[in-house]
């Protein structure tokens, strides 16, 4: 009976026309603009969440993830994404190693952030602090890099 049932599963899935997976009147567009880059040295990697788990610093538990070269201003896009409750959050990677660099205390070397540009505090943005909404067909987020560290600094 289970394998019958796993068959059925098997055809239907197979037999969905592509894309209908995902009612484009049910998702939308993020629009990710970050600004205030220091330096086009590297990459900005941008990561998207729907739930807390990981956020913000925790890529592979995104659901999405992008990462372009650095500029003095840098836009991603996230397409056809179900319309709900996420938080983004991007890190300049200068030296290029794919992780953020930190200091004495885990004081971070690199630039980030997050969505709605919480206040810093003690330790990372709070999912609930970056949260947002998606329930349009686009939404845009401007996001100011944040540095904690002068670059001429020793590293």
């Amino acid at each position: 009976m289970k394998k019958i049932a796993l068959l059925l599963l098997l055809i239907f899935a197979l037999s969905a026309p592509a894309g209908a997976e995902q009612n484009p009147d049910s998702a939308g567009i993020i629009e990710v603009c970050i600004d205030n880059i220091r330096s086009s040295d590297g990459t900005v990697g941008v990561a998207l969440f729907n739930t807390k788990k990981g956020f913000p610093d925790k890529s592979e538990r995104a659901i999405k993830g992008k990462s372009v070269p650095a500029g003095k201003q840098c836009i991603v896009l996230f397409k056809n994404v179900p319309y709900g409750t996420y938080a983004v959050s991007v890190l300049h990677d200068e030296n290029g190693n794919g992780k953020m660099d930190k200091a004495f205390l885990g004081i971070p070397k690199e630039g980030f952030g997050t969505s709605n540009n919480p206040k810093l505090k003690m330790g990372p943005p709070s999912f609930s602090d970056s949260q947002f909404d998606l329930a349009q067909q686009k939404i845009t987020l401007n996001i100011n890099m944040k540095y904690l560290r002068n670059p001429e600094e020793k590293k």
